[in-house]
């Protein structure tokens, strides 16, 4: 039953790609809601997004969900980054994991993105000096993963995706789906998972109405405006790692990915995972690096992303069963310069 249960997991995923590769190079660029590419995560994204075969705890809910089976008992997961550094862009994450038993795990995370204050402009008043208002988006994600095996495990990841300005707003729903597979030497992981498929998005809102005056008969009326509704940025991720050092005291752990994307560039990422452990002390080291068409051409590049990222982390016990860890991760942008995130995790074993 468990491999019944696996092959239909599988052949749904494959069945999605047909709908995931039917776009081409005119839709690039026309996609909304592209916080949902924005990794919010320290130690996966210090590793440029490859470690789809080796996520694990609640960063599994961004890059595969299927990697929340790696969940001792529970998870708590925080974390800050100024996104696009020199922009006063806050984005805010936060995520919880739990198992519920040999073979189950859930997970909840949130995510907010806020902009600041700006000047509420109009046509008579151009200049603002009427208020302030704050765009903001936010994301929320209901996570379910499942052991089927020893060597596999499946997840799906239900996201209720939010955006807003003083008087327009719009809210979608999408889901992603992965799944993992562990060799029997435990070196080797592959994994491969379909993120952000779900229905178009449409902003609504008084925004979109305009008060005018018949010239004829000196009359009020609204004038109510259509708003265009735009996808989601679907993609596939596949990807593998391999354990080339494992022992009681030192990892090393080497990731490569490849993402389709729908609406953007195509990308290769590459990731180097090193941990180090001294008595109830683990720290960490990462660096990867993404490349896409155009990535080195300052007149053709279509990211602000310029591909480098790195971070470190250091874990620690409190107590008997309960862990402590740090992280800090690093992403390499122009013309913003450094974008960092801060966090802190909080596992019970």
């Amino acid at each position: 039953m468990n491999y019944f249960k696996i092959n239909i997991f599988f052949y749904t995923l494959l069945f999605s790609c047909t709908l995931l590769f039917a776009g081409n190079e005119d839709r690039v660029g026309s996609a909304g809601a592209s916080q949902l590419l924005i990794n919010p995560w320290a130690r996966s994204l210090s590793l440029g997004d490859a470690s789809v075969a080796s996520v694990t705890g609640i960063e599994s809910s961004y890059i595969n969900i299927a990697g929340l089976t790696s969940i001792t008992k529970s998870q708590i997961k925080v974390n800050h980054t100024n996104w696009l550094s020199s922009a006063s862009i806050g984005f805010y994450s936060v995520g919880y994991g739990q198992k519920l038993d040999s073979t189950s795990f859930i997970s909840i995370a949130v995510q907010s993105m806020s902009f600041g204050d700006n000047n509420i402009t109009t046509v008579e008043n151009p200049e603002g000096g009427i208020g302030v208002f704050s765009p903001k988006t936010s994301i929320i994600n209901f996570g379910y993963a499942k052991l089927f095996t020893r060597n596999v495990s499946g997840g799906l990841n239900f996201k209720l995706v939010s955006e807003s300005i003083s008087n327009l707003s719009a809210t979608g729903i999408a889901f992603d789906a992965g799944i993992k597979y562990v060799m029997d030497n435990q070196k080797l992981k592959i994994g491969i998972t379909l993120k952000n498929l779900g229905p178009k998005m449409k902003f609504k809102g008084d925004g979109l109405a305009t008060q005018i005056v018949y010239a004829s008969t000196e009359k009020n009326a609204t004038l109510e405006q259509r708003s265009q509704p735009y996808e989601i940025p679907s993609l596939l991720n596949m990807g593998a790692s391999y354990d080339l050092l494992k022992d009681s005291v030192q990892t090393l752990t080497t990731m490569f990915s490849f993402t389709a994307n729908s609406f953007s560039n195509d990308q290769y990422r590459f990731g180097a995972d090193y941990s180090f452990k001294a008595s109830s002390l683990a720290f960490g080291l990462r660096a990867g690096y993404v490349y896409e068409k155009n990535l080195t051409s300052i007149e053709n590049r279509t990211s602000a992303l310029t591909g480098l990222t790195a971070g470190f982390s250091m874990d620690f016990n409190v107590g008997k069963n309960t862990g402590i860890g740090l992280e800090y991760g690093v992403r390499t942008s122009t013309p913003f310069g450094l974008i960092h995130t801060f966090g802190t995790t909080i596992a019970i074993k």
